[in-house]
């Protein structure tokens, strides 16, 4: 009998699993730079629209996030990782503890973005190593289209929420990108299994989904809480509840869920002080103690003030009269959109004659005309 020996592209995508694997991934595909033709239409529309809100460099990169080439015209192959990271229970139990404040299940550990980028640079040399041709690794903070070529290397689909869903996996997979000068054969595209469920859009507080599959990122709370730089809108205020970094919402009540695991990545297992955390204590953070509590997390990146003026919100939806003399302390605070949300907060917190009795003492002595304009509305009736 003969040997059948395995062709060289077949030993390649082998070899390459196998390392991927090694590394810690959970999940590995391959696809071409041409495999999402629809994804460049699909995102200037969503800009032309006005969906990004002040994510101005989603217009600016447009050109090249629209396809591979347009990063890399070399590129020939791209293998797409993904590494869970599943949460030890339901995210969705935390929104009903309204002394604590929830963040998103993937900023509750060290940044994915240091974990994965030191991964895939690992793996990436070794293929350089074995073809001779030339890599470039992504995670997430280049202009990839990450989901789009997840879903046609068969890693899973865009569910209607417009997020990955793995069916291994359910939610929980962060992504990274390995783009080859390498001619690799690439795998099929994993098809819609969403159905005619309508979990996720129903789920989102905010109403973020105009239609299946199109997102609103103006009222995302995802987007609100880490993207948006100045007062969020205090229509929205109310809906984000205690969720001060991201919202799992969508994410949490897909019913592919039921097959998804723990993350094994311990660094991609939450810190005990990120899984239900008091308000109360983030409200005494000021720059230096921000940054000492999430060093090496992602939530770092937004800064103390952004993180403070979600807290605030969270603080104001909370209804609990325990937060009045700490909101109070941050009227003084140098930062007008920290003072901006302490006065919002208070507005919720106080009864009415007391709030005023407090604005009849700040008002005259505030310079920033958006705090003034939240004293003003302050008394208006709330919007709910």
């Amino acid at each position: 009998m003969t040997e059948t020996r395995a062709r060289p592209k077949d030993r390649l995508r082998a070899f390459i699993e196998r390392e991927a694997f090694a590394a810690g991934f959970d999940a590995v595909g391959f696809t071409h730079p041409d495999a999402i033709p629809q994804a460049g239409p699909r995102l200037a529309a969503f800009v032309a629209d006005g969906r990004h809100g002040t994510m101005e460099w989603m217009a600016e990169t447009l050109e090249r996030r629209a396809s591979p080439h347009g990063l890399w015209p070399e590129v020939r192959s791209i293998v797409m990782l993904g590494m869970n990271y599943g949460p030890d229970g339901n995210p969705l139990e935390l929104l009903q503890r309204k002394d604590r404040a929830a963040i998103s299940v993937y900023a509750r550990h060290r940044d994915y973005h240091d974990v994965i980028k030191g991964k895939l640079k690992q793996i990436a040399g070794k293929i350089a190593a074995r073809t001779g041709g030339d890599v470039k690794v992504f995670v997430d903070t280049a202009p990839v289209m990450e989901k789009p070529l997840a879903q046609a290397a068969g890693l899973g689909w865009q569910g209607k929420h417009t997020n990955l869903v793995s069916r291994p996996f359910g939610s929980w997979l962060f992504l990274g990108a390995i783009f080859t000068t390498a001619e690799i054969e690439p795998d099929e595209p994993e098809r819609d299994h969403c159905g005619s469920c309508r979990a996720c859009l129903e789920a989102c507080p905010t109403r973020a989904f105009p239609a299946p599959y199109q997102i609103d990122a103006r009222r995302c709370i995802s987007y609100l809480t880490i993207e948006h730089k100045g007062p969020i809108a205090r229509e929205l205020r109310p809906l984000m509840g205690n969720r001060i970094y991201g919202c799992d919402d969508c994410l949490s009540v897909c019913p592919w869920n039921k097959f998804a695991q723990q993350a094994r990545e311990v660094k991609l297992q939450a810190r005990d002080d990120l899984k239900a955390p008091e308000i109360g204590q983030f409200l005494t953070f000021d720059d230096a103690a921000f940054r000492t509590f999430f060093s090496g997390s992602p939530v770092k990146r937004i800064g103390r003030d952004r993180f403070v003026r979600n807290v605030l919100i969270a603080a104001g939806n909370s209804v609990m009269g325990a937060f009045i003399p700490q909101c109070e302390r941050l009227l003084g605070d140098p930062s007008p959109l920290v003072r901006g949300a302490a006065v919002w907060a208070l507005s919720r917190l106080m009864d009415p004659e007391a709030f005023a009795s407090l604005k009849a003492r700040m008002y005259d002595g505030e310079t920033d005309p958006q705090v003034r304009e939240e004293w003003s509305a302050g008394l208006a009736p709330q919007e709910e």
